[in-house]
């Protein structure tokens, strides 16, 4: 038994994630845990919901709500959202918790006191009706580029041109609305992140096998231009972990707060803590820290691509400039984007499929499947209601969901709902044994690289070869001149039923449960002999006859949905 750490990124506060923020973290992250928990070896499955920086407060201000109550409201619809879609997290914590305010502080104070962190006096637009400094999200004015009336200080969303507040014509606060604003000069704390760049560089090359996406953008940050910069991590905020040197005021930083992406990754370890304080867990530190048993475990981390630089030089900048030992991230596993039919989807813009809407129209399980088997791993992905029709039908229902109907409802109206008993195997079922056994081995090695969509397809020749199996032996007309024969085909196949229950539950986990239990096989464990597992189901054994495992999608629903669903959420 081996034992796997595994976080996901953690999705912001503010609203509802779309499908797309689904399959570029969380959703891999679960069939992975889901594999090796089947697999048989120990897991924690970490994740949280990211609290802080100026996109908490906007939604907090826009929600009419103080920016604590919004986040714990927001806490709870996302974690029950996760449920919905079967995210099997052992905890799925806040970062705003106490256990993060406490780490993120004495991480600040193990990087002062390592001399990696630096004050810097810097100019920012301060807001004289609103009597603070401005984030660049805080102001809006008409973008010089393309004249779009509603640019943010950081980025026209029109254009999607870089921007600084000063570069904006007419600006205001979007607090107040006032345009009484001016450039003041303030202090904030900045990550020494240059002066640890050969540190870094030297780290990346000891990490085996990461996706060519994942270390591609962490050689590019770290090269490119000037090469690695220092990173501000302080904010002019009212909402945020406190500025202080582990537990001592920091002078000059009074009033201000940390900023969201150094405190957000170590809520990946003060989750871990979480866990333990909700009494879900014993001991978080033989999972975080090296001297303490952390150093036998595999950490893999899931995120977008937009992601990597955080993950791959300022985190472990915050972990390596500690001096502590923490475990550090074995494997990145980065995806790319998921376009929604034509376009982008977009929080800021509510365009596309959010995950609320998807489960008001179809269970999780079809959700997942046609996510993890289109994963963006290699290129940007696109989501379109006729590809999402076409996949589930012709994969879950025609295939998987058909072949278990067809056994079951054969084998009750001429053998009753029970295993019958038959002839010995031949030729044909030999054959379909070491196919078996050759696909489950690739799908296992595709598995065990995290090659998302490549295990979805190794999973679903799988079960074609169970249907190719059916049409070639033909039970139905095997049974007019050779009923025992025609029972042993039908045991192999109630057999392969359970089976692919097993085989399939990392992505379709609510189908596989539903079909174990009609074949009143709950707690079947992986298979190491394919041969010994179709033999698992005896003769006698009782079972029942599933309910429809996957309906097929209508032109009329997908018709109406392409309606519904086109691209703008209110």
């Amino acid at each position: 038994m081996t034992r796997h750490l595994i976080t996901s990124a953690i999705p912001y506060i503010n609203g509802i994630k779309h499908l797309g923020n689904l399959v570029g973290s969380q959703l891999p992250a679960d069939l992975f845990a889901r594999y090796q928990r089947v697999r048989g070896h120990e897991v924690l499955f970490l994740c949280a919901t990211d609290e802080h920086g100026t996109p908490a407060e906007l939604a907090a201000k826009k929600a009419g709500k103080p920016v604590a109550e919004y986040c714990a409201e927001m806490h709870q619809v996302q974690a029950e959202i996760a449920r919905g879609f079967r995210l099997s997290f052992d905890h799925f914590g806040r970062s705003s918790s106490p256990q993060n305010y406490k780490l993120t502080q004495h991480f600040a104070g193990r990087l002062a006191d390592a001399g990696l962190i630096r004050e810097v006096s810097e100019k920012q637009m301060y807001s004289h009706a609103d009597g603070r400094f401005l984030p660049d999200r805080y102001i809006e004015g008409t973008c010089p580029n393309c004249g779009f009336d509603s640019a943010r200080g950081d980025q026209c969303d029109n254009c999607t041109k870089q921007l600084d507040p000063v570069d904006l014509i007419n600006p205001h606060s979007t607090i107040s609305g006032s345009t009484d604003l001016e450039m003041r000069e303030t202090k904030h704390l900045y990550l020494r992140q240059s002066a640890m760049k050969d540190q870094l560089e030297q780290w990346i090359d000891t990490r085996e096998g990461w996706p060519v996406l994942t270390t591609s953008i962490a050689k590019k940050w770290l090269n490119d231009g000037d090469g690695l910069q220092d990173r501000g991590i302080t904010r002019d905020l009212d909402w945020g972990v406190p500025v202080m040197k582990g537990d001592q005021p920091w002078p000059g930083m009074e009033g201000k707060v940390f900023y969201v992406w150094f405190d957000a990754p170590i809520e990946y370890i003060a989750c871990a803590q979480e866990w333990v304080e909700a009494g879900k867990g014993a001991d978080w530190e033989r999972w975080w820290r090296t001297d303490k048993g952390a150093a036998d475990v595999t950490y893999t981390q899931f995120m977008g691509k937009d992601n990597v630089p955080f993950h791959t030089l300022s985190f472990p900048c915050t972990i390596l400039g500690s001096g502590e030992p923490w475990k550090l991230v074995d494997y990145i596993k980065s995806f790319n984007y998921l376009n929604y039919d034509g376009g982008q989807f977009s929080t800021s813009r509510g365009r596309g499929v959010f995950m609320d809407q998807a489960l008001e129209i179809l269970p999780a399980d079809y959700w997942r499947w046609w996510l993890l088997s289109h994963a963006p791993e290699n290129s940007d992905a696109e989501f379109t209601w006729e590809n999402f029709q076409t996949s589930v039908n012709k994969d879950l229902a025609d295939v998987l969901g058909n072949f278990a109907s067809r056994v079951t409802k054969f084998c009750r109206s001429k053998f009753g709902e029970t295993v019958p008993e038959g002839g010995t195997y031949g030729p044909r079922e030999e054959a379909l044994i070491a196919a078996l056994s050759q696909g489950l081995a690739a799908y296992q090695a595709q598995m065990d690289a995290i090659e998302v969509r490549k295990a979805a397809q190794e999973l679903r020749a799988l079960w074609v070869l169970g249907n190719e199996y059916l049409q070639e032996v033909a039970p139905w007309t095997t049974i007019k001149t050779d009923a025992e024969t025609a029972a042993m085909q039908i045991r192999l196949g109630l057999n392969l039923i359970r089976l692919y229950a097993v085989l399939s539950s990392p992505f379709i986990p609510d189908a596989s449960a539903e079909l174990l239990t009609a074949m009143r096989a709950e707690g079947a464990e992986w298979p190491g002999d394919v041969a010994q597992a179709l033999q698992a189901l005896p003769a006698g054994h009782a079972f029942d006859v599933p309910e429809v495992t996957f309906r097929k999608i209508t032109d009329a629903e997908r018709e109406d949905w392409q309606v519904r669903f086109a691209g703008v959420r209110s």
